[in-house]
């Protein structure tokens, strides 16, 4: 890994290059796009067909499309027991964690007549998009399910692309019948965001869509944001790791690469104050390379989005650190909670050489689905509060009401809304 001296010019230099990933960057899939989208939403189920045949090489129809209980005790005689057992362990690590950040209405009377309040409601129906293909993660189903569960949610959808042979993966499955889908609908890419969106025959309208997916899910759930919500525009995955010369060179240099073998758009970052950490873990990062699976996935991220950066002081590594607002942030200090406390903007903060991102992404039980390019300047991760909607309560009595209708009625007419300060003032006459 390239090994930097962290000052001005290099911090301008990389945060020019990694705002480089972002899915706003890339508008000559947006045109592709807004045609799906335009398709699905005037020819609905006939649309979603032909793409499916087109983009995955399978025959879905209206009698296919949905997932049926048979497929799915299918899947879970295609499963190893022993992941059935670990997707459980980790729902309910997910469950419990996400219990705690529940909302309830609350409403505040007065003896003077006035009562205010908020009304907590879930939404009715959410969507949730998993990716199919060469991605399948169980963990993100897990992820995006189960806190709309724990809100109350009423109905929860879900869709993934299917294989030529018209098939889910069976993984995929066996995760979305264990976090609670209502119903697994067989279709992946632009145009299940549209389905979602607009609604066909088979599939029906959502409230929210949530989820990740490649660069034409990122835009389409950017254009249909306003018809439905939705959680974010995901963009690639990025880590990066605090650390001094306290820190172990091989654990540091292993989680770079877990962020880093995601895809070549990945950004791995350490930054740190000891120099001679930063050479050890560039040595043992080219070690690694060498000996896992995604090799060439793992070089071009590196050569495009990996960094060593050596500062003078702590307090200029958590400036950098800020300003990135990495999605997953590892400390691996002699102080690590001194540094955490400094840390403004992060998704997910690991404290400590034993709480390795992956711990993060598959059993601790906060949620992984977290902001990216420097979003978690002001996006937190996905949570129950992303499945719930909040109502004003406001009633007065006619003597609450009297006692301050002058004020309202003034405060109306210096806006020039006369009709305003009537609807007040007829009560009064």
């Amino acid at each position: 890994m390239r090994i930097q001296k962290l000052d001005e010019n290099t911090k301008k230099n990389l945060l020019e290059d990694l705002l480089k990933r972002s899915p706003n960057q890339y508008p000559e899939y947006e045109e592709r796009v807004a045609a799906i989208l335009e398709a699905v939403k005037k020819d609905r189920d006939q649309a979603i067909f032909e793409f499916t045949k087109k983009f995955d090489g399978a025959d879905i129809s209206a009698a296919n499309i949905k997932v049926t209980e048979e497929e799915i005790q299918e899947a879970y005689q295609a499963v190893d027991p022993s992941l059935i057992e670990i997707i459980r362990k980790a729902k309910e690590n997910i469950k419990v964690y996400h219990e705690k950040q529940r909302q309830y209405s609350w409403f505040d009377s007065k003896p003077n007549g006035t009562m205010l309040g908020q009304k907590v409601t879930a939404l009715q129906r959410v969507g949730v998009y998993v990716p199919g293909g060469k991605a399948v993660y169980p963990s993100s189903v897990l992820m995006n399910i189960i806190p709309a569960k724990v809100a109350g949610v009423e109905e929860i959808i879900m869709v993934t692309p299917p294989g030529k042979d018209g098939k889910v993966n069976p993984n995929t499955l066996v995760a979305a019948k264990e976090a609670g889908a209502d119903v697994v609908y067989k279709v992946g890419g632009a145009q299940a965001i549209a389905a979602m969106a607009y609604g066909t025959e088979s599939i029906p309208k959502v409230d929210k869509i949530v989820g990740p997916g490649n660069i034409y899910v990122a835009l389409a759930k950017k254009a249909v944001y306003g018809h439905v919500s939705i959680d974010s525009i995901a963009g690639p995955s990025e880590i990066m790791v605090i650390a001094d010369e306290t820190a172990n060179p091989r654990y540091v240099a292993a989680d770079l690469l877990s962020q880093a073998e995601h895809d070549e758009l990945a950004s791995a970052i350490l930054v740190t104050t000891s120099e001679e950490l930063a050479k050890k873990v560039s040595e043992q990062v080219e070690i690694f390379v060498e000996q896992l699976s995604r090799t060439e996935i793992m070089k071009k991220s590196l050569d495009n989005y990996g960094y060593i950066l050596v500062a003078d002081t702590m307090e200029d590594v958590i400036d950098i650190a800020n300003e990135i607002a990495s999605e997953h942030l590892e400390i691996m200090t002699k102080n690590p909670y001194d540094v955490m406390m400094k840390v403004r903007n992060a998704g997910a903060i690991f404290i400590g050489e034993y709480s390795s991102e992956p711990l993060g992404d598959y059993f601790a039980g906060p949620n992984h689905v977290l902001p990216t390019n420097g979003t978690a300047k002001f996006f937190s991760p996905l949570s129950v509060d992303d499945f719930i909607k909040k109502s004003s309560i406001i009633a007065y009595s006619k003597e609450a009401l009297e006692a301050i209708h002058l004020d309202i009625e003034h405060f109306a007419e210096a806006e020039k809304l006369t009709a305003h300060a009537n609807s007040i003032k007829v009560r009064f006459e």
